[in-house]
């Protein structure tokens, strides 16, 4: 099931939490987003290994914004 507020933009960030003690979290950069309004699925390249996949997160995922104004005036 695809989690249901996850909304992104290319550039965001996709991390995927471990799903087991110990387990690493997965990350990678939103290349392209395939939903409506900035919803999944996500063309995702992922940071460990260069990948880039499409992608439909679940519970296990969130996004990080990050904003493209200049703030260091």
């Amino acid at each position: 099931m695809t989690h249901p507020e996850l909304r992104a933009s290319p550039g965001d960030r996709l991390i995927i939490r471990g799903h087991y003690q110990g387990e690493p979290q997965r990350d990678g950069e939103i290349l392209k987003v395939l939903g409506e309004d900035g919803g999944p699925p996500f063309v995702v390249r992922w940071s460990d290994d260069g990948h880039v996949s499409e992608f439909f997160p679940s519970s296990d995922a969130s996004v990080e914004h990050f904003d493209d104004s200049d703030d260091s005036e």
